[in-house]
């Protein structure tokens, strides 16, 4: 490893008072700390400390054009940071905490250039995992917090998933077990004009646009994988096992594993190499829950590829099929 990422010894806790005290010291000397969310487990530093953001970059293997989400323990906390208009307001109040990050004109120096990648907005977010927010809380500062693997891979939902792609790089893991949410936070721009989502994420844009009386723009990812994004998770590749995903499949080919949901059984399934069902029941949160441990346990099999059945477009469907479309992308 080169200076930028040296080996340290990661130490793995529970996220009870011992491990939460022990994860804010380390926040608050520059150290880099996964914490657990109900989204998924977040690669925790001090969003003020442009040294601890890049030890974090270099960690992750982030571009740093990559924007980080500053968490907060409460709205009070995000108004010091970001400057919220009455939309912003109105959604924080119906949907913090939880899986929803706002992005807003940035409060000038409230935190570090390198986090915001230079922008003169900010992703906002107060997560409802109560280790997640006793850790901020406890640390007295906004919290980059970006997912806790090398970037681009699958995302973590648990300890051991963090520990596989991270052990050596980072300092602490606080365990809470699996995150219950299971992918990561809808992003929403309300900087502009109107509100446009940026990403579908672990809050349904039904309930998003109920809140707000009015539909939600949308904005496609940047083609170009060297432009800077507005906000976390909009590269075009992103979450990706080391084999290729094949998305709305209706067959099984031969060497494939397959991503099926609702018990659905194409055409070569008796041959594939392993089968994972997010819901046999249909359930799409279960279905957001399970998503990103079983593209990691289906890439772990040996197979040339991994096929994924046609799903549901509507609610938490939404997310699930943005996160599959980004690990299917060419790279």
């Amino acid at each position: 490893m080169n200076a930028a990422i040296e080996e340290r010894q990661t130490r793995l806790l529970a996220a009870d008072a011992a491990g939460i005290a022990e994860a804010a010291r380390l926040l608050s000397t520059g150290g880099l700390v996964a914490i657990p969310t109900e989204t998924v487990y977040g690669l925790a530093c001090d969003a003020t400390d442009p040294h601890a953001v890049a030890r974090l970059y270099a960690a992750k293997g982030r571009p740093s054009f990559n924007p980080l989400i500053a968490h907060v323990p409460d709205l009070a906390a995000a108004r010091r940071i970001g400057r919220f208009d009455a939309r912003a307001e109105r959604l924080a109040a119906r949907f913090w905490p939880g899986p929803l990050t706002l992005v807003v004109p940035a409060v000038e120096g409230a935190v570090c250039d390198l986090a915001r990648a230079g922008l003169p907005t900010l992703a906002i977010r107060v997560p409802a995992h109560p280790a997640a927010r006793a850790v901020i809380a406890a640390s007295g500062r906004p919290i980059a917090a970006p997912s806790a693997n090398r970037s681009g891979h699958v995302s973590p939902t648990s300890a051991a998933h963090v520990l596989a792609d991270l052990r050596g790089r980072i300092d602490l893991v606080l365990d809470a077990g699996p995150c219950p949410v299971g992918i990561e936070s809808t992003i929403l721009d309300a900087s502009g004009p109107e509100v446009t989502l940026l990403r579908p994420g672990g809050l349904a844009r039904e309930a998003i646009e109920a809140a707000l009386g009015a539909p939600l723009a949308r904005r496609a990812p940047p083609a170009d994988q060297d432009a800077a994004p507005l906000a976390p998770g909009m590269l075009a590749s992103h979450y990706a096992p080391s084999v290729p995903v094949r998305l709305d499949a209706r067959e099984v080919a031969p060497g494939e594993a397959l991503l099926t949901f609702a018990g659905a059984r194409p055409p070569g399934s008796a041959e594939a190499v392993a089968v994972l069902d997010l819901s046999p029941d249909g359930d799409l949160v279960e279905a957001a829950a399970r998503l990103f441990a079983h593209l990691r346990a289906l890439d772990g099999r040996g197979a040339r590829g991994i096929a994924v059945v046609p799903l549901p477009r509507h609610g938490l469907g939404e997310g699930i099929r943005d996160r599959l479309a980004r690990a299917a992308a060419p790279r």
